[in-house]
């Protein structure tokens, strides 16, 4: 899925990431978007991918005519094949990533698997799904096979079958100690996972910036592919019995009043009481895919999916003429180049107001070139990176979980749907 014509290009631009403790990073979302519209990199941002990634405000170059309103706290769209950015909104900004946070248990569980391996559920299983989480109504004492779990928890954003699935590998911590493994692998550096059900637990954040890398890492898996674009699956009752499951992706079924989007294929889709609703969706049009993720619009039943889609069409229509202001890189297991620490000194200083508007160019370095820090010695980059897991795994270890309790959705969702209306705030799923 990558074009090697990007690979110099590629490789440059990836080479620039901070590095900082878990314990600077601040979950914005009680921050009011208007206040980030111009920010400078803050203490929280991560920057990898280029230097106009970690700059608050809009970053778009070439291109005009991105929607004007667009309420998210942070999206993101990219082209899939290339990984070059068409465009941002705080791309790096740290926010409770609710279900879309399966994303990377998938990319590291997924190949486990086989796909038609059974597993008889236990209760020790299901015990510690947290109270208001989404459902698909796995019962103990069942037998299931590895594909009606996967499209459990693609479908249904299950966390029971998140769990089912993690016991077989060993355990929640075992599990959550890999996603971490992984996100680090995949140079996912603002992510830090305490839950593999993207519940909401105190310090669980991520980026639009890596949620787009783990959907893109993802759909070069069949399987992974193939379930996010699932839209109903016939799911075990007991005995002979089943029921249906609906994916509850807006754009891919037109459910809640919406069209279905054309092109539409996945991937992810999520909501918590505290994180609100966010999405990553990939598209393809005229042999074009692109990926995009909006986190934490404003109000408004479908607001996550109008505002994922205006953006699609933005990428589609006018986007096409954009300059990347980024990258999405590659994991290093794939040959990326490994991220240089670099300090919040001069790169952010210069980053203050130079938030792009809309259509317009930006001032500052070019996106291709290496930022300033890059003659930090290489024993300086493998202590920042190693003090950076060794914070998160220690942060991860000690967070205490969250609870609510949700009721069920119109759509006949089991309690504590995964996608419910960003309108029922008093509750929580994941």
């Amino acid at each position: 899925m990558r074009a090697s014509s990007r690979l110099t290009r590629r490789a440059v631009l990836g080479l620039t990431a901070a590095a900082l403790p878990v314990s600077a990073a601040t979950d914005a979302s009680a921050v009011p978007a208007a206040t980030t519209a111009s920010a400078a990199t803050t203490a929280s941002a991560t920057v990898i991918g280029g230097e106009r990634l970690a700059r608050g405000g809009i970053q778009v170059d070439g291109a005009t005519g991105l929607p004007k309103k667009i309420t998210a706290r942070a999206w993101l769209i990219a082209d899939c094949h290339s990984g070059e950015v068409l465009a941002s909104y705080n791309a790096h900004r740290r926010l409770a990533p609710a279900s879309t946070l399966k994303m990377l248990f998938a990319d590291t569980v997924l190949t486990k698997f086989e796909r038609t391996e059974r597993y008889r559920v236990k209760d020790s299983d299901v015990s510690d799904v947290p109270a208001g989480s989404s459902l698909v109504g796995i019962k103990p004492g069942l037998t299931y096979t590895v594909e009606q779990l996967w499209q459990g928890v693609f479908l249904r954003s299950g966390n029971d079958a998140v769990h089912v699935l993690s016991h077989m590998n060993g355990g929640i911590a075992k599990t959550v100690a890999e996603m971490q493994a992984k996100a680090a692998d995949l140079q996912a550096l603002d992510t830090h996972v305490v839950s593999p059900d993207g519940f909401d637990h105190p310090g669980q954040l991520s980026s639009a910036y890596d949620l787009t890398l783990f959907a893109r890492h993802g759909l070069k898996d069949d399987d992974f592919r193939g379930y996010c674009g699932t839209r109903t699956a016939n799911f075990p009752a007991g005995g002979k019995k089943t029921f249906q499951i609906q994916n509850t992706d807006r754009l891919l079924t037109g459910a809640w009043g919406l069209g279905v989007y054309k092109g539409l294929f996945g991937v992810k889709n999520g909501y918590t009481s505290h994180a609100g609703n966010t999405f990553t969706g990939g598209a393809t049009r005229n042999g074009r895919t692109l990926l995009v993720t909006v986190m934490h619009p404003g109000p408004g039943t479908n607001a996550v999916y109008e505002q994922a889609a205006a953006l699609l069409d933005w990428g589609f229509g006018k986007g096409s003429s954009a300059r990347p202001v980024g990258v999405l890189v590659d994991p290093l297991s794939e040959g990326g180049a490994s991220a240089s620490p670099s300090s919040q000194g001069k790169g952010a200083a210069g980053a203050v107001g130079t938030g792009a508007a809309a259509g317009s160019g930006a001032s500052g370095p070019s996106p291709w070139r290496v930022a300033e820090g890059g003659a930090v010695t290489l024993a300086l980059l493998g202590t920042g990176v190693w003090a950076l897991r060794r914070r998160r795994r220690a942060a991860g270890a000690s967070a205490a979980p969250a609870s609510g309790d949700a009721p069920t959705g119109s759509d006949g969702v089991p309690k504590g749907s995964g996608d419910a209306p960003v309108d029922s705030a008093d509750t929580t799923a994941g």
